[in-house]
């Protein structure tokens, strides 16, 4: 494979490299042998054999090359390939280097204790996936492992992570040779292409996926994004043809490492510096599409290459001019090796010729290998467990595939899982065919500002319905799980995703209802004392004196005072004006009803009394009208009074009558008082009505029964229709409803009793006579 050809430049370059400095190994030169195992445990084990014996047979236990000077071998590629070598190099303690990904199974040092991991570990790689979900909202993604101890770590760190960062698991599938049965096919393709999730991690390395990817051979997993791990080499089992089924997939790769010295290296490597390797001859001829040597006789469509032909020409479809990770494990492998060859040389201050000759004491440097960094050369005293490891750091890679059977993989993004840093440039990124942008992964869709998430029962979290927030209470973030309620004094939108500030609301002068009800009470109140004034002005006429005079008087001035308690309805509540407002109302209009009981009981006992001598004239005195009105208003101020000093009227903020404005009222405190207050007018209010419309037929000249008869029935039918409505009403509303009650009650009564005598007086006058009167009670 192409991309593999990177690796043997890797050692070529690396082994240059050291041999050119002259602080390292001075006076020593490194050389290595290449065996190839075409990827095959079979032969990985033959070639190690071949290693041990020399150039001659294969002879276990023999040495048949004298010059044998190999001390440490590199490799596998895979960690398949690592243990089956181990089996064989661990039996004499031959260091071996696995410059493939890492696996939990080599890192067993009873098992394999001279096996050395150059992979890095991707510990953190769970937390970069992590990442990259929460930056492209993937909520609800599928999961698909080895069936080895390393995939099981990888499930359990990415599973708490997700927990805890809320994502979820669509499903979580195991590949292991299990697969190779035709029947489980089927049934593996339908468990991961059903759930709705539309984008599938994939980790394991290139021999535990072995099976998914042949499976991928036959199925193309459509409608699916693929994230992986670079330690997935997808390419192995691939042909040409089926790698345009891996368009769009997004990679984890180690952090490449730039080396300004290996592009000039690549410079020097030209069929003609390098007849001896083999590889560069086809793979020269590969790149360029061109033969090195003349064929003739051949119908051939190649051409002959050029000599000016370099790697500086060859495209980075086909060759990436930064060492990448597995070539980086090698480089570090061998400045590893070096470095022990180094400091084991300064340690010992012997001959190294004699270690090297024997490659059965190659053992020592085992103590040297767990004690060095490979990249910086500095020993450890502590003398770890194995090469140090820096902070991991993952690229993010693009595959794409283009047409003639041309793909690449190209750097998008980059992650520092540690730092919780990501960066990735959207723009550059080829989604897969079936999606035209930015794939969604999630189980439920998000819900909105003014919606809460109600989980399902039975499945995670992930998997939610979308419920509006209750009255009172707002979201104003997406996938909230809880609505907030809004402070005091403010009010949720109507679309319930934000809190907007409350207007103070009260009944106010300024606004069309105030302004209406106190332009009535004033104009009732200026009628009224015009009556007063007429009745003042007339007061010697008989009209005015058969309707008691004095009484008249006390109850027009009451009524006026009725009409401007009023007032104290409307406007801007306070303390003090919560406390007079109805105990005003109560006196005043327990005055107005107590003179109208006055007058009632006044006409009774006129007609009882019209016989000489009759001792019931001594009730008719005014003094005895005006105790009446004194003692019924002593009786309701004790009410009152008894009311301010338990639980009176005090100012509140409503909140809750209305939710976008706080009414600003006056709570009538204890109920049960402002109950027996108003139960105590209409108890005057019925018997004044009950005594009137039982003398309302007596002769007419001077009744004024049945004026006082429809009077106290307006007084009661407004004050009964009154109750049931200020129940059923909140805010102003019920303070409007109040005041009207109040006028339409004071101006009932102004009405029934007063306007038919004022019109006798002002219009009739004729009618105003002392003779007319005689004449109308004696027809």
């Amino acid at each position: 494979m192409l991309k593999h050809y990177q690796h043997f430049l890797t050692v070529q370059f690396a082994v240059d490299e050291i041999n050119k400095d002259p602080q390292l190994l001075p006076n020593i030169s490194l050389g290595y042998q290449l065996l190839n195992n075409f990827h095959e445990s079979r032969l990985a084990v033959e070639n190690s054999l071949m290693w041990l014996s020399g150039k001659g047979p294969t002879i276990p236990n023999y040495s048949c090359d004298r010059q044998h000077k190999s001390m440490v071998v590199i490799g596998g590629m895979s960690s398949t390939l690592s243990m089956a070598m181990a089996t064989l190099l661990g039996l004499y303690k031959v260091p071996q280097l696995s410059y493939g990904s890492f696996d939990l199974l080599l890192s067993d040092e009873v098992l394999y204790p001279y096996v050395y991991q150059l992979g890095s570990k991707e510990s953190t790689l769970h937390l970069a996936a992590v990442q990259l979900m929460l930056h492209f909202g993937w909520t609800w993604v599928g999961l698909i492992i080895s069936y080895d101890l390393t995939g099981e770590q990888f499930f359990r760190h990415l599973q708490e992570e997700m927990a805890w960062n809320g994502l979820c698991l669509a499903f979580t599938e195991q590949v292991s040779e299990k697969f190779k049965q035709g029947d489980d096919h089927i049934k593996f393709l339908s468990r991961i292409l059903g759930p709705s999730s539309n984008v599938i991690f994939i980790y394991g390395n290139t021999d535990s996926l072995k099976f998914f990817s042949e499976l991928l051979m036959i199925f193309a997993l459509h409608g699916k994004l693929l994230v992986i791990s670079a330690s997935w080499d997808y390419s192995a089992y691939s042909t040409d043809e089926m790698m345009s089924n891996f368009h769009g997939t997004l990679i984890f790769s180690q952090f490449k490492r730039e080396i300004p010295a290996f592009t000039d290296f690549l410079k020097s490597v030209h069929p003609q510096a390098n007849p001896e390797d083999i590889f560069l001859k086809s793979y020269w001829e590969r790149v360029f599409s061109c033969l090195l040597s003349e064929i003739k006789n051949l119908n051939m469509t190649y051409r002959q290459c050029d000599e000016s032909f370099s790697f500086a020409e060859i495209s980075p479809l086909f060759f990436d001019k930064t060492i990448i990770e597995l070539s980086s494990n090698i480089y570090n492998g061998i400045y590893l090796l070096a470095h022990t060859l180094h400091q084991m040389l300064q340690t010992e201050a012997k001959d190294l010729s004699e270690l090297l000759a024997y490659p059965l004491l190659s053992w020592k440097l085992h103590h040297f290998l767990k004690c060095v960094n490979p990249v910086s050369g500095i020993k450890d005293e502590l003398c770890g467990d194995g090469p140090s490891t820096t902070a991991e750091t993952y690229d993010i890679l693009n595959f794409r595939s283009f047409p003639s059977k041309i793909w690449t993989e190209v750097k998008v993004g980059e992650v520092i899982p540690h730092e919780k840093v990501l960066s990735i440039n959207e723009e550059d990124i080829d989604w897969p065919e079936d999606f035209p942008q930015i794939p969604s992964s999630t189980c439920s869709v998000a819900c909105g500002p003014g919606f809460r998430k109600q989980f399902r029962e039975g499945q995670p979290i992930c998997c939610f319905d979308c419920t509006s927030c209750p009255d009172g209470k707002i979201s104003n973030k997406t996938d909230a799980e809880e609505c907030m309620q809004c402070p005091e004094y403010q009010y949720p939108s109507k679309e319930k995703d934000r809190c907007l500030p409350r207007t103070v609301n009260y009944l106010a002068y300024e606004e069309t209802l105030g302004m209406i009800l106190a332009f009535a009470a004033l104009c009732f109140s200026i009628l009224t004392t015009f009556v007063l004034r007429v009745f003042v002005m007339y007061r010697d006429t008989p009209i005015v004196k058969a309707n008691n005079c004095s009484l008249s008087y006390i109850l027009l001035i009451s009524l006026t005072l009725c009409f401007l308690s009023s007032l104290l309805f409307i406007g801007r509540p306070t303390p003090a004006i919560c406390i007079l407002r109805q105990t005003t109302f109560a006196i005043v209009f327990t005055v107005a009803i107590a003179s109208i009981l006055a007058k009632t009981i006044t006409v009774v006992l006129a007609f009882r009394a019209t016989k000489p001598g009759s001792k019931l004239r001594r009730w008719l005195r005014p003094a005895v009208s005006h105790s009446l009105i004194f003692i019924c208003t002593l009786i309701q101020m004790c009410l009152c009074g008894f009311w301010l000093g338990t639980y009176p009227p005090f100012l509140e903020m409503d909140t809750h009558s209305e939710a976008s404005f706080i009414v600003i009222q006056c709570n009538e405190g204890s109920l049960v008082t402002f109950y027996c207050v108003l139960g105590y007018m209409g108890f005057l209010a019925l018997v004044s009505f009950t005594l009137a419309f039982l003398v309302r037929n007596l002769p007419d000249t001077f009744n004024e029964a049945k004026y006082l008869t429809f009077s106290m029935l307006v007084f009661c039918s407004v004050w009964i229709s009154f109750l049931p409505a200020y129940q059923s009403t909140k805010g102003k509303a019920m303070v409007a409803m109040e005041i009207f009650s109040i006028l339409v009650s004071s101006a009932g009564i102004l009405i029934c009793i007063f306007v038919p005598k004022c019109y006798v007086i002002l219009l009739r006058p004729d009618r105003n006579t002392l003779e007319i009167l005689k004449n109308k009670a004696n027809p």
